[in-house]
């Protein structure tokens, strides 16, 4: 059995390979200065396309898709002299429908498919025995063929060379890194403020959004949860891809919102509020500006969800809104140990490469699940496609901008996944004062596997799992940052980020700690965490006692905090200071 399998495997690598897209070019029979370009599906084993178009002639298109071109019965009297025929498909093979035409003097053959193209195959005598061009056109393209030129056409056949790498995999680089830096960059910043914050909001508007801790137990489910969705819209996609659709315009406008809010209050005007109310949200008393905002965030999500198939420029509003839903989840999800984060990782490693290496074993038609569902099953009757992506389209003239693939991809897992790691990475720098050496390293890393995973993808020219790169490349600059540092204890457990910490490891940037004291503190604590649980922050000590100058380098880091239950501070006897 396991031998059948590769057997089966290898046949189906090498139809693939037999099959190439080409560019059909049709312009009308009046005019050769306006046209359009179609996609088709050829097999290059009957007879290869030439690369430039310029060196192409323009051929009548003869229409006979009324026809299936199967028997002598369906040979009009005149013959297809120097025509390219047009047949439907179906009733006989490949091979009955070239051989006819080619015998009646046509000069190619396009086969009109009302289902998925397939290549045009046949056996190696019937390649040897055919001279001309076969390709399949879908009939949703004739449809648009007839209504944009009529039926009096002239069209051409040739297939240009793939590009080694598009362009705009440069402006998809540049997003995930961009959004993974400033992510990683806004969620350590933000949960430093919180802790130093501690709860002394003056105002409803100032309040920041508490951060969600991740557990073992959390990313268990969280996988299972992602392993249910997945099989549900590879067997059920065009009845759930509007339930996710609807998700995406909801969680992207709360995340632009987020994103905005903080430049918005800094605005001078519209800081009028709301009057008393017992609305749901407005009893809150928001600021004009904020609803105002809120309306401006809701308006983007709704029209990019009414033309979002539009190819022209509706990638740009999806990919902002991205953006913003994926800045919005760094500053909100935290991992609170590197121990989380490479339970996280290899957790959704493993499920990366098995849907995307693994499912194509395992399915009847031998397609990816993963590569199905984000690309948009070929056979859906809805045509849509799943917003969780960045998407650009290709900027080069190629036949894969015609075809299935359009756009270049990369899902929203390929950078919420590792940008926690950077989040988590930032955190420990501020905390250990390292100059931001792990947040900056983990960021590169980030990089060098997000250009490994487009080398990859050019090689096998096949969608890539871009976690089997990611993941090793960033949590193995992370470990090796910590080792090379001597810092692999604490960066493992987290240790001194607590949120029972009743000391914060800011205090030494207000003022100098008097070194007995320091001494004092450092051994109540086991060796791993004296750099993290050390002095108490000057902002907590000082929001306590408000008859001390919260400046003070000695009452300052050494007074507890009335609003927490702060350890009391051991009596330290001269003979034992440090």
């Amino acid at each position: 059995m396991a031998a059948a399998r590769l057997a089966a495997a290898l046949l189906l690598l090498a139809a693939q390979a037999a099959c190439e897209f080409g560019v059909l070019r049709v312009v009308p029979h009046t005019s050769r200065t306006r046209g359009r370009d179609y996609c088709i599906l050829y097999n290059p084993q009957w007879a290869h396309l030439p690369r430039d178009l310029s060196k192409v002639s323009l051929l009548k298109l003869r229409d006979l898709s009324a026809t299936q071109l199967c028997s002598y019965l369906d040979v009009p009297a005149e013959d297809f002299t120097n025509q390219i025929t047009m047949v439907a498909r179906g009733n006989c093979t490949f091979y009955e429908k070239v051989r006819l035409a080619q015998g009646r003097g046509a000069r190619g053959l396009l086969i009109i498919s009302k289902e998925r193209l397939v290549p045009p195959g046949g056996n190696k005598t019937q390649y040897e025995e055919i001279s001309i061009p076969v390709a399949l056109l879908s009939h949703r393209d004739l449809q648009d063929i007839f209504r944009r030129f009529g039926h009096e056409v002239m069209v051409a056949l040739y297939a240009p060379s793939e590009p080694v790498m598009d362009y705009n995999m440069v402006i998809i680089f540049i997003m995930a890194v961009g959004t993974v830096a400033l992510g990683g960059y806004w969620a350590g910043s933000h949960d430093v403020k919180r802790y130093m914050k501690h709860k002394r909001d003056d105002g409803p508007e100032k309040q920041e959004d508490e951060a969600v801790d991740v557990t073992p137990v959390m990313i268990c489910v969280f996988v299972v949860m992602c392993c249910f969705m997945l099989v549900l819209l590879y067997y059920f996609y065009d009845r759930l891809v509007y339930v996710i659709i609807g998700i995406f315009c909801l969680a992207s406008s709360t995340g632009l919102y987020s994103c905005l809010a903080p430049c918005v209050r800094k605005l001078p005007f519209c800081t009028c509020r709301v009057p008393d109310n017992n609305l749901p949200y407005l009893h809150k008393r928001p600021q004009a500006r904020m609803l105002l905002l809120a309306l401006f965030c809701v308006t983007v999500s709704v029209l990019w969800g009414v033309f979002r198939n539009e190819d022209q420029w509706a990638w740009v509003l999806q990919d902002t809104l991205g953006i913003a839903f994926c800045l919005y989840m760094l500053k909100t999800i935290r991992l609170p140990t590197f121990k989380a984060c490479t339970l996280l990782l290899l957790v959704l490693f493993v499920y990366d490469v098995f849907f995307v290496f693994i499912t194509p074993f395992l399915t009847k038609s031998g397609n990816s699940i993963m590569v199905e569902v984000a690309t948009g099953p070929s056979n859906s009757s809805t045509h849509e496609k799943l917003p969780m992506v960045l998407k650009v389209p290709r900027l080069n003239t190629s036949p894969l901008s015609l075809c299935d693939r359009p756009f270049s991809l990369l899902g929203f897992g390929d950078i919420l996944v590792p940008g926690l790691l950077v989040a988590y990475c930032h955190r420990f720098d501020i905390q250990v004062q390292s100059s931001r050496i792990y947040f900056v390293a983990c960021t590169i890393a980030y990089g060098l596997g997000l250009l490994v995973t487009f080398v990859a993808l050019v090689l096998m020219q096949r969608g890539q799992p871009a976690l089997l790169y990611l993941v090793p490349c960033t949590l193995l600059t992370s470990c090796t940052v910590a080792l090379w540092r001597q810092e692999l204890g604490a960066f493992w457990t987290g240790s001194g980020f607590a949120k029972d910490a009743p000391q914060s490891p800011w205090a030494a940037a207000q003022g100098p700690v008097p070194s007995k004291d320091v001494g004092a503190s450092l051994s109540q604590h086991p060796p791993g965490e004296e750099l993290a649980k050390s002095p108490l922050s000057t902002e907590e000590a000082g929001a306590s006692d408000p008859a001390k100058d919260p400046d003070s380098p000695v009452a300052s880091p050494l007074s507890p905090s009335n609003g927490d239950q702060a350890q009391p501070v051991p009596v330290v006897k001269p003979e034992t200071s440090a």
